[in-house]
């Protein structure tokens, strides 16, 4: 892939703005400093081994194992002994567009969308890879490694296939995989997101976005959960931190500015609504990991 495709500096990594999909190793002899990013990120033990640290505690990391996070989500590796990752990562925006068909199916939903946020995940979600399926995960990460040398106009439809075959090696792994069908998502779903995320700074409430879509407010909590796994307002939450956190780690704004810009103008619910996602106040989250953030230049290459 030409251009700038991903970069790092000691506490944040960071897509350029040519890349929406990256896979590639990334070696870690001893450790890892805990850091942060605004994408989609997925960690596969390759080979090695060593502790992976996040919010919800200490897990180990050995072969096999993957641990996935939504953006902002904050994680580093600890007493690693040659821990070899196969890293895939790709844009949010990419996902709420033209992988938004994933809320839809059953597995990719759970993977991408339900799975992350059910009790306790904070963001994260953890399976293990069987050998065949690891086997299979590793040559669709191969063939996402090569193509992003290539020019990603000529190829955005290849990689945005690749990168569905790794996601579907890694849901095919969930608890419970291919058990049920639910039934088709209701539209007033994608409906009531679109309006969500194209005015975050909205005071919505349930009763407007039931009333606006001719719906009970009962019956659309039950649409919205059979779809997200989360009441409208849980989304929405959701929504809103992800975004406040993109928003510290890239942008000079003031902190109760950025709460205000994502629907929270008062400061103390703001603090409390970020704190209790991702365990920081949203000052220390910027103090610690956006203090050698980059930005993009007008090359379109992050600078310092």
């Amino acid at each position: 892939m030409t251009g700038t495709t991903i970069e790092h500096t000691d506490t944040l990594v960071h897509f350029g703005d040519d890349s929406f999909v990256y896979a590639g190793h990334h070696y870690h002899p001893t450790g890892h400093p805990v850091h942060t990013h605004s994408f989609i990120e997925v960690a596969i033990g390759y080979a090695g081994d060593g502790v992976h640290r996040s919010l919800a505690g200490r897990q180990p990391m050995r072969p096999g194992d993957v641990v996935l996070l939504r953006p902002g989500v904050w994680h580093g590796y600890e007493d690693c002994h040659d821990l070899d990752l196969y890293n895939c990562c790709f844009s949010a925006g990419l996902l709420r567009q033209e992988l938004a068909w994933t809320r839809d199916d059953p597995l990719l939903g759970e993977l991408l969308w339900t799975g992350p946020y059910a009790t306790g995940g904070r963001g994260m979600l953890t399976t293990r890879l069987a050998p065949d399926d690891f086997a299979e995960c590793v040559e669709h990460l191969d063939a996402l490694s090569k193509l992003r040398l290539l020019p990603p106009e000529l190829h955005r439809g290849d990689l945005i296939a690749r990168l569905t075959l790794v996601l579907g090696c890694l849901a095919r792994t969930l608890p419970g995989a291919g058990q049920s069908r639910p039934e088709p998502a209701h539209p007033a779903v994608a409906e009531a997101i679109r309006w969500m995320e194209e005015r975050p700074a909205h005071p919505w409430t349930l009763t407007e976005l039931a009333t606006a879509l001719h719906l009970a407010p009962g019956y659309l909590v039950r649409l919205f959960k059979s779809v997200t796994g989360l009441p409208p307002m849980a989304y929405l939450t959701r929504y809103r931190v992800e975004l406040a956190a993109e928003r510290l780690l890239h942008t000079d704004e003031q902190v109760n500015a950025i709460g205000e810009s994502v629907g929270w103008a008062d400061p103390n619910y703001f603090a409390r609504r970020f704190k209790a996602h991702f365990g920081l106040s949203a000052s220390a989250y910027r103090s610690r990991f956006a203090a050698n953030s980059m930005r993009l230049g007008a090359t379109g290459r992050p600078t310092i």
